[in-house]
């Protein structure tokens, strides 16, 4: 890795070392070499990306400060803040440690096999130092001699395995660059002329490590594309805003997940899903690759495009937007559709991702209580802390926000010589990159097309009229068949069965199952049908069981038990329940569409 000489300066420099791996803890100094006299520091409570308090000080321990040779207290204040009474502008020395036993991309893990930290975690904020150059020296300690280290920051003084010194203009850049240390796989290319590194921890022997950088290659060189098309006339592509990007991809027995960084990301998913050599590709791949194209896309929309209240991260509280579902939303709208521009997906896959995206939002009856841009603004206390009536009150802004970027992108298309990907170039002109109001995306709209918006954004964005998805859609080359519901969107349920046993999971608002008296909780034990003589009893071991046993009835009593007690519920079985399936159609729109 290159490295560039050190210069001493008077930035905030934290030592990080792999302590202990079996008690899982990262033993941290920090040296404040120009201190305030009532100095303060603290530890974010959430992770940019992640809109829920975490509360990472919960995992801090030991906490200890010295100036001197002298030890001197350290006074928590809060939850996660600590202040430090100190003579100025002498250097200030802190030390502590963190447990990290979180296998997440959103906080800290350490064990025998790797270790993997975000800086919000592991890395305190020095109050009134955080626009000042931060350095990191990251220490082996107890990790094996093999281990080796990646990360997005810049390094300043390294040896060939990544140990070492370096350096982030700001503490925002320092907790932005997550760390990945282990014997892990790692590979490179070149996007649109800029280096990209993928870094797998946990890959199996049959992990073909050239097929995923083939495809991640296609998807970054479309993306950037995407982003910059002005290029296209001459033949050249534009550059990223980054000088060089790392994927940081953790393979676990069963896991799924990502996080965006401003010049890599923190990927899970299950080894199952890695492509094998001589194996026909898993499902799962796919759902790899969107994920994949979907961080990627966040470089662009929300790491810098982003809403105005993210200007400047609070560390220390929620940060309210109701910009999520157009940056979650149309970064999920975009992940699948640029895999299919990028010749990873034909149309009949695209449709099948996206015929799965209009399902779920049909099968919530929350859609029609809130508005996406309510479920942005109510993320820190909803979306990541779902329960059983998290259907019926709420709508994912990633999954809404994704089908009001395509009625917008249908629309556009519809009626003008334009179409999203013109609003979303544009938008990046005229935030220069950086802040953006919803007001943004409307003033864009109206100069594009010259007229307002503000209806559409009434009714999708901030009302819970249904989308015109069917019209739009048909108007595209999509064929639009309404088929049989699975039996337990029927019945308005969401079901788990295991052991031979039916556990109720989630009860619809408005369905047959809520109606016969149903509860979150329950155990579906069996069904009586008929009366009298001609009355039959049947113990149910998963859900289908329930249209053998009720024949052609239209009415069953379910035994269902509840705390302990055995409850009858006469239940109604729904016919009329229908659900989408997409298909290509006409040809030219559906092309004109998916190919621009």
């Amino acid at each position: 890795m290159p490295t560039r000489s050190s210069r001493p300066t008077a930035a905030p420099h934290f030592r990080i070392e792999a302590a202990d791996l079996h008690a899982h803890l990262y033993r941290i100094a920090l040296t404040v070499p120009q201190p305030a006299a009532h100095q303060r520091v603290a530890l974010p409570v959430w992770i940019p990306g992640s809109y829920l308090v975490r509360e990472f000080a919960k995992s801090l321990q030991g906490m200890q400060a010295r100036q001197s040779g002298r030890s001197l207290a350290a006074q928590q204040v809060d939850k996660c803040s600590w202040e430090i009474a100190c003579e100025p502008g002498r250097p200030l020395e802190l030390s502590y440690e963190v447990y990290a036993y979180d296998n997440s991309v959103r906080s800290a893990w350490l064990d025998s096999q790797r270790g993997f930290f975000n800086g919000t975690s592991l890395c305190l904020r020095v109050v009134g130092q955080e626009n000042a150059a931060h350095e990191l020296t990251l220490l082996p300690g107890a990790a094996p001699t093999d281990w080796q280290v990646a990360s997005g920051l810049s390094a300043i003084r390294v040896d060939r395995r990544g140990w070492g010194h370096y350096r982030a203009a700001d503490y925002d850049e320092l907790v932005d660059c997550p760390v990945e240390m282990g014997s892990f796989w790692s590979g490179e290319f070149k996007a649109a002329g800029v280096p990209h590194r993928f870094v797998v921890a946990g890959a199996p022997p049959s992990f073909d490590g050239s097929r995923l950088l083939a495809d991640a290659q296609r998807i970054c060189e479309t993306a950037i594309r995407f982003w910059h098309a002005e290029g296209r006339a001459t033949g050249r592509t534009g550059k990223p805003p980054f000088r060089h990007y790392l994927f940081l991809l953790n393979a676990t027995d069963d896991g799924y997940g990502g996080l965006e960084h401003r010049n890599s990301t923190a990927l899970i998913c299950g080894r199952r899903d890695l492509p094998r050599l001589e194996a026909k590709l898993a499902d799962g791949y796919t759902t790899l690759l969107g994920l994949i194209s979907h961080e990627y896309f966040h470089s662009w929309n929300v790491k810098r495009l982003r809403p105005v209240e993210f200007t400047r991260y609070d560390y220390a509280q929620e940060n309210y937007t109701q910009l999520l579902w157009f940056f979650e939303g149309f970064t999920s709208y975009y992940d699948d559709l640029l895999l299919r521009r990028a010749g990873l997906l034909d149309d009949a896959a695209y449709l099948r991702l996206l015929n799965k995206t209009i399902n779920q939002l049909h099968q919530t009856p929350g859609r029609l209580v809130q508005s996406v841009a309510q479920a942005s603004f109510d993320a820190w206390v909803k979306y990541y802390r779902a329960d059983e009536n998290t259907p019926n009150a709420t709508v994912s802004y990633y999954g809404k926000g994704a089908l009001v970027a395509l009625c917008l992108d249908l629309s556009l298309r519809a009626e003008s010589a334009h179409s999203l990907d013109d609003v979303m170039r544009l938008l990046w002109q005229r935030c220069a990159a950086g802040p953006m109001r919803e007001e943004d995306v409307q003033e864009v709209l109206k100069e594009l097309t010259g007229r307002s918006w503000a209806r559409e954004f009434r009714r999708w964005v901030h009302g819970t009229a249904e989308l015109p998805l069917r019209e739009l859609l048909s108007q595209h080359g999509v064929t639009i068949h309404e088929e049989p519901a699975q039996l337990a969107q029927r019945l308005g349920l969401r079901v788990g069965e295991s052991g031979g046993s039916v556990q109720i999971k989630t009860v619809l608002r408005g369905g047959a199952a809520e109606q016969a008296g149903f509860a979150a909780g329950d155990e579906w034990l069996g069904v009586e049908t008929g009366t009298g003589r001609s009355r039959s009893s049947w113990r149910l071991h998963k859900l289908d069981d329930l249209l053998l046993y009720a024949g052609g009835k239209n009415r069953v009593r379910a035994l269902v038990a509840r705390d302990r007690r055995l409850l009858s519920l006469e239940l109604k079985l729904p016919r009329a329940v229908s659900t989408w399936r997409l298909a290509a159609g006409e040809r030219a729109p559906l092309r004109a569409w998916l190919d621009a």
